[in-house]
């Protein structure tokens, strides 16, 4: 059976889905985008900023979950511009330090006009 995760750390589900789900001893996060939980906004205009905050968030989640950033065994990654790519793995890899795998592509648009959104799955 699935376990529904929910934190006040992470920003509140913009549509009718949950910010994670445990199923099978991993938690799968839906996808985070830039928002600040405290605020509700998006509040960086840059990719490194926005970058910070997800992860931030993803940190949150996953804390919430009894995992960690440390058990992530994979991502996804949506840049809304690959020329971003170097930028956004200067932030990722500072919090992805045991270096899941990962797919990363280019999204036309992003929810909330962001720069960039990522899921993850983890162990728990």
């Amino acid at each position: 059976m699935a376990e529904t995760i929910y934190t006040k750390n992470a920003p509140d589900a913009i549509g009718p889905y949950s910010q994670a789900k445990i199923v099978g001893g991993l938690v799968f996060t839906s996808g985070q985008i830039a928002i600040n939980p405290a605020t509700g906004a998006v509040e960086a205009d840059t990719i490194e900023g926005q970058t910070e905050q997800v992860c931030t968030n993803l940190k949150n989640l996953l804390e919430a979950a009894g995992s960690s950033l440390e058990k992530a065994v994979k991502t996804v990654c949506f840049l809304k511009n690959m020329s971003d790519f170097g930028a956004f793995n200067e932030i990722y890899g500072k919090y992805f330090t045991s270096k899941p795998a990962r797919s990363c592509v280019a999204a036309k648009e992003l929810p909330k006009d962001v720069l960039v959104e990522v899921e993850v799955i983890a162990e728990v």
